[in-house]
């Protein structure tokens, strides 16, 4: 079952082009583990995240493509993976 948030902000326009991630290296959403000098990336991914008009959004396209890796909308693969188990009837 797909989360029901929204997929463009309320004015329609499509949610990538207000992503504050947008201008960032996309390396910094992809960190390689989940321990060591990943731990301050995921950090950081996440700091940008929480600024950003399209954090529902985001998350809402990687919750309903499956995306596994990664940082969207603020949430890790495990966070994203909770939500989905949470989500099924």
């Amino acid at each position: 079952m797909a989360l029901t948030l929204p997929v463009a902000s309320p004015d329609g326009t499509d949610w990538r082009l207000l992503a504050a991630c947008r201008n960032s290296d996309p390396a910094l959403f992809f960190p390689i583990g989940t321990t060591g000098p990943a731990v301050e990336q995921i950090r950081s991914a996440k700091a940008v995240c929480r600024q950003c008009p399209a954090r529902e959004p985001c998350l809402a396209f990687a919750i309903n493509t499956r995306q596994d890796s990664g940082v969207w909308g603020g949430t890790t693969e495990d966070e994203r993976h909770r939500l989905r188990r949470r989500s099924r009837p």
